[in-house]
């Protein structure tokens, strides 16, 4: 905005139409506006009253009503018609079916190991109970054996050693049955801390094996490596709540609802989560009774076999990766990247978007300012025709446009992205992509007395004032405080004690 210079001023009304918000007090006037220095005390006696009459510059003139009305401040744009929201649908990356059924033989061969080192410890350990009891034994029959063969020798028989040959061969054996005994537990001792050692190995094994396909299954996925895309939506498809997106072996990929996606597949025994409590809240507005929480129960086991049963789907009351999507609401298919029979892979599947109609306004960096949510807006359709909406974003990241767009003589200076959301999506039928104008609303006011932009004469000592022609035909200058301008009225707010709705004031002639 910029101060007329009271000694420039030329005496002409001001007449270019106003294509910015202005509410202007006291001594500011209009930019790149002509000026008029006219004396307030100075009236128009002299002039004709009838609607050719004149000023001194001898321009045609007319005259229009002082009205009272509500006037909108406006900025004219250029925006694209299409629906709000740009996801990618990806397909997520994890264990496919044959590592988890690896991993679930892995678990059923460390548990049959380790019931058989079990068994094994338990026939060692009653082996090592009968080398006891059998050590026992020998232990207790050898001083009885050795006691008779030591009283046989001293018993003054008619032996020429003085003692019997078949004592001397008792004692021998008694001690011949300890060693052995002795040696037999040795053995038995032995086998049982080796077999402990297998039966340790063995329960490290399987616990290890049951961390591996903890994991397989949290990870598992609803596709394999020889897996294809049998069904994919095609571009402009709907996609609500529960319904099927697509299809891999013929088992059908449902959308739910949520913003937190899927980092784990959903079964018995998982820890409970945000990625719960929000697949319980699909299952219940989808008419399953599922309670309230953040944990995966029997009831939710139960309705997923429901919704499963519903959709043809083999019914296994758990979800895998790439069972269900996430996204925050129904969905439009905008572009699909792989075709039916490929294989599946990890990655992007699909873009889509929301389908709320909106407009996408790039708006210049610099007037960031002047729009706010809220904001009124006036569409313009490609038919020409209108319809309302309201802003309910701006931009706070400004990007320069595309290289190729500025040499092309597009726009150079740097954008801000508002989004405008039509309260008649209806009225923009099935359009995307559509080039449209829209008028924001930046400032309102209503009940206001208002005179045409071009009927307001600057001052020469400052301020504004209206040629008011009189009924007896004499012209005047009323003193004239200009406020909003409208400018697809083409019409100003002017406050002043001398202004009341009916007044006829002079403007250029049309």
């Amino acid at each position: 905005m910029q101060a007329a210079d009271p000694a420039a001023a030329d005496p002409r009304p001001i007449r270019a139409r106003l294509t910015r918000r202005r509410l202007l007090a006291g001594t500011a006037l209009l930019v790149g506006l002509a000026a008029v220095g006219v004396a307030v005390a100075g009236p128009f006696a002299g002039h004709a009253g009838s609607n050719n009459s004149s000023l001194d510059n001898g321009s045609p003139t007319s005259t229009r009503r002082v009205e009272r009305t509500s006037l909108a401040s406006q900025t004219q744009v250029n925006g694209t018609l299409g629906y709000a929201g740009a996801w990618t649908v990806s397909v997520p990356s994890g264990t496919d079916p044959a590592a988890l059924a690896q991993a679930e033989q892995a678990v059923r061969s460390a548990g049959a190991a380790l019931t058989a080192a079990r068994a094994t410890a338990a026939a060692d350990a009653q082996t090592l109970r009968q080398a006891r009891a059998t050590l026992n034994a020998a232990k207790r029959q050898r001083p009885t054996a050795c006691e008779r063969a030591s009283g046989s020798s001293g018993s003054g028989s008619g032996s020429p050693s003085g003692s019997s040959p078949s004592s001397g061969s008792t004692c021998a054996t008694a001690q011949q049955a300890v060693a052995g005994a002795e040696a037999a537990l040795t053995s038995a001792d032995q086998k049982a801390f080796g077999d402990g050692t297998q039966l340790a190995g063995a329960g490290v094994t399987l616990a290890s094996a049951h961390q591996a396909l903890a994991a397989a299954e949290s990870s598992a996925t609803s596709y394999g490596s020889t897996s294809t895309y049998t069904t994919l939506p095609s571009p402009g498809r709907v996609v609500g709540r529960g319904q099927p997106l697509f299809a891999i072996n013929g088992q059908r990929t449902l959308l739910l609802y949520g913003s937190t996606p899927p980092w784990r597949a959903f079964r018995a025994g998982m820890l409970p989560g945000a990625d719960v409590a929000e697949l319980n809240a699909n299952l219940r507005a989808l008419g399953y009774g599922v309670p309230y929480g953040d944990t995966f129960t029997s009831a939710t086991s139960t309705a997923i076999s429901a919704l499963q049963q519903a959709h043809g789907i083999t019914q296994t009351g758990t979800l895998d990766l790439g069972a269900v999507v996430f996204e925050p609401g129904a969905l439009r298919v905008k572009t699909v990247i792989p075709t039916a029979g490929q294989a599946v892979q990890p990655g992007p599947l699909l873009t889509a978007s929301s389908t709320r109609r909106d407009v996408s306004v790039p708006l210049d960096a610099g007037q960031q300012s002047v729009v706010k949510a809220g904001d009124r807006v006036s569409v313009i359709l490609p038919d020409n025709s209108t319809t309302p909406g309201v802003v309910t974003s701006v931009g706070k990241v400004a990007t320069a446009p595309p290289r190729d767009q500025q040499a092309s003589g597009g726009p150079s200076s740097p954008t801000i992205n508002v989004d405008v959301r039509l309260l008649d999506p209806r009225a923009a039928g099935h359009l995307d992509q559509a080039p449209v104008e829209a008028s924001i609303t930046e400032q309102s006011v209503s009940d206001a007395l208002a005179v045409p932009v071009n009927a307001l004469v600057a001052l020469a000592g400052g301020g504004y004032a209206v040629e008011e022609v009189e009924p007896s035909g004499t012209h005047r200058l009323v003193p004239a405080t200009p406020g909003l301008f409208d400018d697809a009225q083409g019409l100003v707010q002017v406050v002043g004690s001398g202004l009341a709705v009916g007044q006829r004031v002079v403007v250029p002639a049309s």
